[in-house]
């Protein structure tokens, strides 16, 4: 992110306490650093120094390291182990040992991979790695006034008009990684020009990072992926988010600030959205339809699975937000009627 483009992290926290305060919260529960620390991924310890712009930021490979062991340490598994570096690499079809050197802190790891781990906890990937859904999801939130119209949010995310449609309309685009990393690069040249109104060109985005403009060639064809250190540097060149594991500590705070800020702000307003509505009723239609025709073993399953991704994104035992958890009549097995989906899907 440029420098005229930085969040004022003192500014951001001002004004979540004030929104804190308002809405009748605890400014001290809402900005605790143990919260903050578990939104950003930034170690407690150096969250008052980047608050006050004072912390040094860490180089690359240590800081993506570090916010690696603090997934692992803070999304456990539904017994409250750290998962494996074998089970967490087989959610992306990779062996545990590719992992070896990002977790020991002597490496990167592929910007695939990165992607993987990132999808795997459930934290946000950032620009160029997010799936449409989450992407879209994310950008509504972002938007103020409830603003809804899809060129601004195709320029929010990265995607077409049309796939925004269909990922609206429950069925979201799936491109292979390396042409939706294509498409995303390609849109950010498109529409952050330079002053004159032509698109940068690739050595003067690479020369941001140290690199060579022949080392994006390959990218832009749709040949291969960049490398971990060349996505941030893109992101870093154009302004937009850098994602969990690759942000600075400043991003990856104020990008935590601006959520809390935000939810204080517009939590009805973002609970009545239409269109996160849509993304939520096509979601539970959908599941809903297909498991009115499991057994009361693939109940187990589905339930034992659940659990296991509510403890990856560190949610296990608390009720989702907006769920009031006390209408219980008539559901003692936990699982939905098999026989009226309609009706789950009329009582969101």
């Amino acid at each position: 992110m440029r420098a005229a483009a930085r969040p004022d992290l003192t500014a951001l926290w001002q004004r979540v306490e004030e929104l804190s305060e308002r809405h009748g919260q605890d400014p001290a529960h809402v900005l605790a650093v143990p919260r903050l620390s578990h939104l950003s991924g930034v170690e407690p310890g150096r969250i008052p120094a980047v608050i006050a712009g004072r912390a040094a930021e860490l180089p690359l490979e240590q800081r993506v390291h570090q916010r690696f062991l603090r997934l692992r340490a803070t999304r456990r598994d539904k017994h409250g182990r750290e998962w494996p570096l074998a089970a967490i690499a087989q959610d992306f079809d990779a062996p545990g040992a590719s992992l070896g050197p990002l977790n020991a802190g002597t490496g990167l790891l592929r910007l695939g991979h990165a992607a993987g781990v990132q999808r795997f906890f459930g934290v946000y990937a950032g620009f160029l790695l997010a799936d449409a859904k989450s992407a879209v999801e994310r950008a509504l939130a972002l938007i103020p006034d409830g603003r809804d119209d899809l060129e601004h949010l195709s320029r929010l995310t990265g995607m077409t008009p049309q796939a925004i449609r269909l990922t609206l309309d429950g069925r979201p685009p799936r491109l292979p990684l390396r042409e939706q990393v294509r498409e995303r690069f390609e849109h950010l040249r498109r529409t952050r020009v330079r002053e004159d109104g032509q698109p940068h060109s690739l050595a003067a985005i690479a020369k941001s990072f140290d690199a060579s403009g022949q080392s994006l060639t390959r990218l832009t064809q749709g040949e291969g992926l960049p490398n971990l250190a060349a996505a941030a540097g893109i992101q870093r060149f154009f302004g937009v988010e850098g994602g969990f594991l690759m942000s600075d500590d400043t991003e990856a705070l104020g990008t935590a600030l601006t959520a809390l800020a935000r939810e204080l702000e517009c939590a009805q307003r973002q609970q009545e959205n239409p269109m996160l509505a849509v993304l939520r009723a096509h979601d539970v239609r959908s599941i809903v339809t297909r498991a009115g025709r499991l057994s009361p073993r693939g109940w187990k399953s589905l339930a034992d699975h659940l659990d296991d991704l509510l403890a990856r994104e560190g949610q296990l035992g608390r009720p989702a937000r907006g769920e009031t958890g006390g209408d219980t009549d008539g559901e003692t097995d936990g699982s939905p009627s098999a026989t009226d989906p309609a009706a789950e899907g009329g009582a969101r």
